[in-house]
């Protein structure tokens, strides 16, 4: 299965970062109960796989993805853990081989016209556009949408709940990551009750946007 059909449905995948694995847990199973049924974990944190691998032993029904893999080392660690899927917000030939032997899901990134078109090439239809409103935003996925109709988009980098009803009626954006749903000072906190009523404001979003 590719990270598009792996995703397919899902409008709203939380982006966190995980210093404290014993957060990892709480954190997935307040989302999962929330109705968000996947998760980035990003590898910017030292103790980021651990995390991941405690997510996957106790939350097995939480989809869960490893974010900024950048390299073959990471995607062997993350394929090992049993991630999903990997996301990274760039590409490289060495990167794509990897993943492709690894038999990963995987969400490259990708800004330009040129960059679309390489992965395309690959097979890659599902990509991740970052840092998506310093990139251009929904002005930039707009005009993009009419010459590359075969790609669908994940915007990550300055989505939030006011601009999210925006990305997501674009006709090319499939789902959209997003860090407010779990922000760090939040998660330090431990406060999962107002992560859970984020995450369920984007849950009851997305479903509206399904319907």
């Amino acid at each position: 299965m590719n990270a598009a059909d792996l995703l397919k449905g899902i409008k709203v995948v939380p982006v966190v970062v995980i210093e404290d694995p014993e957060l990892a847990v709480p954190l997935a199973e307040t989302l999962l109960n929330s109705g968000l049924p996947a998760i980035e974990v990003t590898l910017r944190t030292p103790r980021a796989l651990e995390a991941i691998k405690a997510i996957i032993e106790q939350v097995p029904d939480m989809i869960v993805g490893a974010g900024s893999v950048r390299n073959a080392e990471q995607v062997v660690a993350v394929s090992e853990a049993g991630v999903k899927f990997a996301v990274c917000p760039g590409f490289s030939p060495a990167l794509l081989d990897a993943v492709a032997e690894a038999s990963l899901p995987f969400v490259p990134g990708a800004i330009t016209p040129s960059e679309s078109l390489q992965l395309l090439e690959r097979g890659y239809t599902l990509q991740k556009f970052f840092p998506a409103e310093v990139a251009g935003g929904i002005a930039y996925l707009k005009s993009l949408g009419a010459p590359l109709p075969e790609v669908k988009v994940m915007p990550t980098g300055g989505v939030k709940p006011d601009n999210l009803a925006s990305y997501l009626a674009l006709d090319n954006v499939a789902c959209v990551g997003g860090t407010w749903v779990a922000p760090s000072a939040l998660l330090n906190d431990r406060d999962f009750a107002q992560i859970g009523r984020i995450a369920r404001d984007a849950a009851a979003f997305s479903e509206v946007k399904q319907s």
